[in-house]
């Protein structure tokens, strides 16, 4: 169900991906981001949008889900296989193992999932992946410690996309009856712990009008 919350969340989600494309496209570089990241958000994507071809909920759903999907393999085309962009890849930096991340969030998703189904276990596995999935994006920060306005605002966005939906998640508890989303739950609280660092030197920085940067 469509609420502030909910809208907003999805918003700014659509505005992070957007600051991305124009980041790489504007400065013809794609310096100081992860492609693991990037990577991971691609199979989140695709495992938690293969609904497309068997259940249509509205317009407004189809098109969000068909513009991530564009948007997350044109990011790793240009990285991987533009001529000019791909040279800026910072690759011996971005050398998160996201092995560590996948293999056991997709046991978890066959352990813990509403319904031992196919397309159940992998919209879970999208879940608990998605948790995760910044995490060689940040340690890349970390790693680099050179992090333009553009990347930052990116991270930020995409971290208050989440918080958002927790808000949302809130919103449909008090007011729908049976809106019961567990694992959906932990997930994005986990997840929206894991920018808490980054928001904190983030609004730091902003507040102080500093560059950002991590500690190593």
């Amino acid at each position: 169900m469509m609420n502030i919350f909910r809208l907003a969340g999805d918003m700014t989600h659509l505005l992070s991906i957007i600051v991305l494309l124009l980041k790489i496209n504007a400065t013809r570089s794609c310096r100081g981001i992860s492609l693991k990241t990037q990577e991971l958000y691609a199979v989140v994507f695709v495992c938690r949008y293969l609904d497309l071809f068997t259940n249509f909920i509205s317009l407004y759903n189809t098109v969000m889900k068909v513009i991530f999907l564009v948007s997350t393999f044109t990011i790793i085309y240009w990285m991987r296989f533009h001529k000019v962009i791909r040279v800026t890849y910072d690759r011996e930096q971005d050398t998160f193992r996201y092995q560590f991340l996948v293999l056991p969030c997709l046991v978890l998703a066959m352990l813990l999932n509403n319904e031992f189904t196919v397309m159940e276990v992998l919209w879970t596995f999208s879940i608990y992946l998605e948790a995760v999935a910044i995490l060689p994006q940040l340690v890349l920060l970390q790693r680099t410690n050179n992090i333009d306005n553009l990347t930052g605002n990116y991270v930020f966005l995409l971290g208050s996309y989440r918080a958002l939906y927790i808000l949302n998640w809130i919103y449909r508890f008090l007011t729908e009856k049976h809106y019961r989303q567990y694992l959906v739950w932990i997930s994005g609280i986990v997840q929206t712990i894991v920018y808490i660092d980054f928001f904190y030197y983030y609004i730091k920085s902003w507040r102080n009008n500093e560059k950002l940067s991590l500690p190593a």
